[in-house]
């Protein structure tokens, strides 16, 4: 086990369909080491993998070389257990009220509901929903819906956050409006999140690091720093130090 990096990717590949004439190579090489508590955005072209690394992360593919270590001596982790997800949907149930649909995960681990409850009720709190408990999935705009699934990911404490474009179905305002709640969700909870986006400024405005993808087969072209200070703001997209991460990742995607 890697004994520094809470994630720890090292030539990770995938392939689908191998040994067939449909075989695929959807990763050829991704290595990354992500601490615990980082905000990682994970940036590239469509269709270049992004999505399968998330899936190869959480445990719900395979992978076909090189080697995924999660957790620490002193941090185990249990996939079963430690790992919230939010899609681009919120995918809630429409029968479900708001607090049952955060309690889901809950209930499909057996946690004590009475704890379980108290807990979804402040995150509800955390996300901006107050008093919206009892409502239907069909009663909230998308932004909420998309609160509700964050509050769902979170109400058994896992360890780990993945991501994959939460908001690219919301407007550009609304979108802008939850990167912010996401940051101070963030900065709240501490967790360790991967995030999913085909946006370059959206890239830059949350992550700790961003991670670059080529296009497929994917390879991991490079790891940002980008050292813009926490809590950031809306404002930081018009600061020339953001347009330079941005230019960056620009090139990186041969997009210059």
């Amino acid at each position: 086990m890697n004994g520094e990096s809470f994630i720890h990717l090292e030539n990770v590949k995938k392939i689908y369909g191998q040994g067939t004439a449909k075989e695929y190579m959807a990763l050829s090489d991704v290595t990354l080491s992500i601490d615990e508590g980082e905000l990682i955005s994970i940036v590239g072209p469509s269709g270049c993998g992004k999505s399968t690394l998330l899936m190869i992360v959480s445990g719900l593919t395979t992978h076909e070389g090189g080697t995924v270590q999660i957790g620490t001596d002193t941090n185990r982790f249990d996939p079963n257990r430690d790992i919230g997800m939010v899609f681009q949907q919120a995918l809630l149930l429409k029968w479900r009220t708001v607090l049952n649909n955060v309690l889901l995960p809950a209930e499909l681990l057996g946690l004590p509901m009475k704890e379980a409850r108290e807990r979804a009720m402040e995150l509800l709190d955390l996300v901006g929903l107050q008093g919206q408990e009892n409502k239907y999935p069909k009663q909230l705009s998308g932004g909420q819906q998309q609160r509700v699934s964050i509050a769902r990911a979170l109400v058994h404490d896992p360890k780990l956050i993945l991501m994959d474009e939460p908001f690219g179905a919301l407007d550009a305002l609304t979108r802008e409006k939850m990167n912010l709640e996401l940051l101070r969700i963030w900065e709240a909870s501490g967790k360790t999140i991967l995030f999913v986006t085909h946006g370059i400024s959206e890239a830059v405005l949350l992550g700790s690091r961003i991670a670059v993808m080529t296009a497929g087969p994917a390879r991991m072209a490079a790891a940002i720093d980008v050292e813009l200070p926490y809590p950031r703001t809306l404002d930081m997209k018009t600061h020339e130090e953001f347009g330079k991460y941005a230019r960056q990742v620009y090139g990186l995607l041969g997009m210059e």
